[in-house]
């Protein structure tokens, strides 16, 4: 696992967030968000020292040679401007975005990655990344995984000419976990927090501070051990959580403006 090392300056924080689901459940309850993203971005940006998205940013995204999904053009200017700021982005693709390939990195300057990485500040270690596919179970999505990310998928549907894929991804979005939850997600005990159980049998082998995580849309704070916790970042439909580290602690927090 790739491992990067930073240092903060005086005031400076590391900003992760995720799961903001563009584009779903209506196109005016996206666009209510993109605007909603990008106050928040706004108000961080004296503080950034670098902001990490780890996924889900997009309820779909396909990048073909020549064509992007349509939309989110606000939240790509902020971040246009951020770089241009001189503070790092760093994507990190989620289930419904792994489709996202070199268009960011090329367009916006922001590394895409596509597994967890870890960060080293001082004598912590943080572990990021989306969370999909990992810890126990869930053996047909670990499936169907491989198969998206795998050259002859993304070859078969980048044959499909725009209109038709975009449309395509488009009806399977909407019959997505967030799209059909009316409501938040619930807690139901640790022993049924699948990420946590990929912590725990991490850390039995190789010591974190932090594990930080999205995919569960909910807003989690929990002990992986005594000196090592597990932050899920929730997400932006229902909570608009985000996480924050100073250097010394990660402290989740809820954006009001």
């Amino acid at each position: 696992m790739t491992e990067s090392a930073v240092q903060l300056g005086p005031d400076q924080k590391i900003f992760f967030a995720s799961d903001f689901h563009l584009g779903v459940p209506t196109a005016a309850d996206s666009l209510a968000r993109e605007r909603r993203i990008c106050r928040w971005l706004d108000s961080i940006r004296h503080e950034a020292h670098s902001i990490y998205l780890l996924g889900d940013i997009f309820d779909f995204w396909f990048e073909y040679r020549h064509a992007i999904p349509r939309g989110f053009i606000r939240l790509q200017g902020k971040l246009a401007e951020l770089r241009d700021a001189g503070i790092p982005i760093f994507f990190f693709t989620g289930n419904h975005d792994m489709w996202l390939f070199d268009y960011f990195t090329q367009e916006l300057g922001i590394p895409v990655f596509r597994e967890p990485r870890v960060l080293r500040s001082g004598s912590l270690r943080l572990m990021i990344g989306h969370g999909d596919g990992l810890g126990p179970g869930d053996y047909s999505y670990k499936f169907l995984k491989r198969f998206f990310n795998s050259s002859i998928c993304q070859w078969l549907f980048a044959r499909l000419h725009p209109n038709l894929g975009i449309a395509i991804a488009k009806y399977w979005s909407r019959q997505s976990r967030i799209s059909n939850t009316k409501k938040e997600e619930k807690f139901e005990g640790e022993e049924r927090e699948f990420l946590l159980t990929y912590c725990k049998e991490v850390e039995s082998k190789e010591h974190f501070d932090f594990y930080i995580f999205g995919h569960r849309h909910l807003p989690l704070d929990l002990a992986v051990a005594a000196n090592s916790r597990y932050i899920n970042l929730g997400e932006w439909v229902h909570f608009n959580t985000f996480a924050e580290f100073d250097g010394q602690k990660v402290v989740l927090k809820k954006f009001e403006g």
